[in-house]
């Protein structure tokens, strides 16, 4: 599989002043609440191919910021993320597949020590030379992933009988990854 028109060999990493990785989830069942985490590195190998690449993310857990300081403090805590015991979230891609601008990237997510199969549905957004000679290439890209699958249990039932959170979590990344010098 040929890479996307302007990609080249060599290594990529995430500029995170330049990338958000961020997530919705159903609240009350009327409203969605949206969030990111704050601190995301990320390192794309870029072979020949595409079945010659690989791609590794890193997802500190205690940079969940949802603009809520008392959400926050909950979801980082043992009911939902355990920080302390689990700092950090991972994606390792197994396979990518597509052309062109759309492409369909499969890799291990691990949440909470459990690691499930994720699809991620991306869109290669294209190459540029910043002004300071860094060549950037940009993607964007969502999943949606089943919480309680990774041990994210914890709930409350409201009086209408629905639950307080969703089960399913939508995943969004937009990133831009810089070609390191060789």
């Amino acid at each position: 599989m040929t890479l996307p028109e302007g990609l080249t060999p060599g290594i990529w990493t995430l500029d995170p002043s330049h990338s958000e990785v961020g997530f919705t989830v159903r609240h009350a069942g009327i409203s969605k609440v949206r969030g990111r985490f704050t601190d995301v590195t990320a390192e794309a190998h870029v072979g020949d191919s595409l079945a010659h690449s690989s791609l590794n993310a890193t997802v500190k857990t205690a940079s969940f910021d949802s603009g809520d300081a008392n959400r926050d403090a909950h979801v980082r805590g043992p009911e939902f993320f355990d920080v302390e015991k689990y700092p950090e979230m991972t994606f390792h891609a197994t396979g990518i597949e597509g052309d062109g601008e759309d492409y369909t990237l499969t890799g291990d997510l691990t949440i909470r020590g459990v690691t499930k199969p994720v699809e991620l549905e991306v869109e290669f957004t294209g190459i540029a030379v910043d002004p300071f000679g860094a060549t950037r290439a940009g993607f964007s890209a969502e999943a949606e992933i089943s919480r309680k699958e990774f041990g994210l249990t914890w709930n409350a039932v409201l009086e209408t009988g629905g639950l307080l959170v969703s089960d399913k979590v939508k995943i969004t990344v937009d990133a831009a990854m810089v070609k390191q010098a060789a």
